[in-house]
């Protein structure tokens, strides 16, 4: 089997280079044709400076983007870090100084978002030179660590997690059914389930995010643990016990995690990982889910926004030109970042370090912690006189109001370095360690969808779901090469 699979390894250069035929195609669309066709387009939209440094960040984000799709080795993280960046902080807010149009009000003046555009080129270049840092890092082979694996007990216990825990999700809200109306209808539900007055306040809706949260999650990663152990093991394929548990997840996935009921950034999550998990060695399927993530942002991802809503609250999304579904809130995060930097300006001034913190402490309640801050994009929403709980706060939006410019550059360095070092581990464990148990090969695929989330923001609301996840990682791994524990 080692043998096999060292053959396979040596055919992903070979493979690189079938790529490169396409490699004019792909760079002249993805740097050139899609910016310049969006700049060219008729609008009520000034070709300020800020107009021509979204082109810039579109052009260098594209470039990037085509390094990952090209590159001869999977890339998880970083990928899916230059695909949100080309189209969320790149091409979206391109498109919206050509028509004149934000999707969320900018408060402050036309320099704030110069500013904020500025300040999201720096954050792109510190997380090149972060990957580039940590692509010359040297290995410390001598020091190898026991690489973690998943205990085929602790695993199973999982699994029973994952079905409790989903189950009492789903008698909560009344049903399967419920899961196939709208978000509005869930939430609803959420709120019923846990009292109309909790639900209105700060610990109801940390109690709807917990009960949700432990209804998906453990679910989700079960899911990714038996499939990883199913695709690796010819054997594990023929046991009822492997087979059962994972048929029955795939149909609680498919209703707690489907992509009606659910925030579309974790839907791409599931979709991320599943995909990942299923194809851990193809560069193909890595190249053509970042490829086709560009038509999919801008041509489906939009228009599923329909699902938000019930059939009275529904609101189509208006096409009168093709750039109008980069128009929307999904793409809103240089606009509050905009706002972000009014915010502080008006007087608010920096947190140092006050909104991380609550979002690594997410699971400490306000009963104890008083002065607990905000969901960064509600604190800014609630200053612009909106009450919305959908507002983004991009990465660079949260480290710039936490730590200032030099804070928010030192920490995209700090992540470019990070996912540059993750990304060559995964590629290390997959291509020589083509275990069943491989926690690394089912993590990173996870973290690679969940980083638009991350990247999105807010902290805060992301914290919650990787409070769980990193619970039930805790539960399966293992450091200990015990035999008896291992999946085969």
């Amino acid at each position: 089997m080692a043998v096999d699979f060292a053959a396979r390894a040596r055919q992903v250069p070979g493979r690189a280079v079938l790529s490169r035929p396409l490699s004019v195609p792909l760079i002249a669309g993805v740097v050139g044709v899609l910016p310049l066709a969006v700049a060219a387009q008729p609008g009520e939209g000034v070709r300020d400076a800020t107009f021509y440094l979204q082109l810039v960040v579109a052009g260098y984000a594209g470039i990037r983007l085509c390094a990952m799709v090209l590159s001869g080795q999977r890339r998880l993280i970083q990928g899916s870090f230059w695909l949100f960046t080309y189209l969320a902080m790149g091409i979206a807010p391109l498109a919206q100084s050509v028509l004149g149009r934000d999707p969320t009000p900018v408060l402050g003046p036309r320099g704030d978002t110069q500013l904020a555009t500025a300040y999201v080129l720096c954050g792109l270049f510190a997380f090149d030179l972060g990957a580039l840092l940590a692509r010359h890092r040297p290995s410390l082979r001598g020091r190898r660590r026991p690489p973690a694996t998943v205990h085929r007990q602790r695993l199973y216990i999982l699994v029973a997690i994952a079905y409790v825990a989903s189950a009492l999700l789903i008698v909560q809200l009344g049903g399967p059914s419920v899961f196939f109306a709208s978000r509005q209808e869930i939430s609803a539900s959420l709120s019923e389930a846990t009292g109309a007055e909790a639900a209105d306040s700060t610990g109801g809706e940390a109690g709807n995010a917990l009960l949700r949260g432990f209804g998906t999650v453990p679910a989700m990663l079960a899911l990714l643990f038996l499939t990883r152990w199913m695709v690796t093991s010819r054997s594990a394929r023929r046991r009822p016990s492997v087979l059962l548990p994972w048929a029955g997840l795939l149909v609680i996935n498919a209703i707690v995690n489907n992509p009606i009921s659910n925030p579309r950034y974790w839907f791409l999550t599931v979709l991320f990982a599943l995909l990942f998990t299923v194809f851990p060695r193809s560069p193909v399927m890595y190249r053509a889910a970042l490829a086709l993530g560009v038509i999919f942002a801008l041509l489906v991802f939009p228009f599923t926004d329909r699902f938000r809503y019930d059939e009275e609250g529904r609101q189509e999304v208006e096409t009168q030109s093709w750039l109008e579904p980069l128009v929307v809130k999904d793409y809103d995060q240089v606009n509050m970042f905009a706002n972000t930097i009014t915010y502080e300006a008006d007087g608010n001034g920096h947190t140092y370090g006050k909104q991380v913190a609550g979002a690594a402490l997410f699971f400490v309640p306000r009963s104890v912690w008083e002065g607990k801050p905000q969901d960064t994009g509600f604190l800014v929403g609630g200053w612009m006189g909106t009450n919305s709980a959908n507002l983004s706060s991009p990465l660079w939006a949260e480290l710039w109001l936490d730590f200032g410019a030099p804070g928010m550059i030192g920490g995209f360095l700090g992540v470019g370095y990070l996912a540059a070092r993750t990304d060559r581990k995964y590629v290390q464990r997959t291509v020589h360690d083509p275990s069943p148990g491989n926690v690394l090969a089912v993590v990173v695929p996870v973290l690679a969808g969940y980083s638009f989330i991350l990247l999105r923001g807010s902290l805060l609301q992301a914290s919650g779901r990787i409070g769980i996840a990193l619970l039930c990682l805790a539960l399966v791994t293992t450091l200990r090469g015990d035999p008896r524990a291992q999946l085969r």
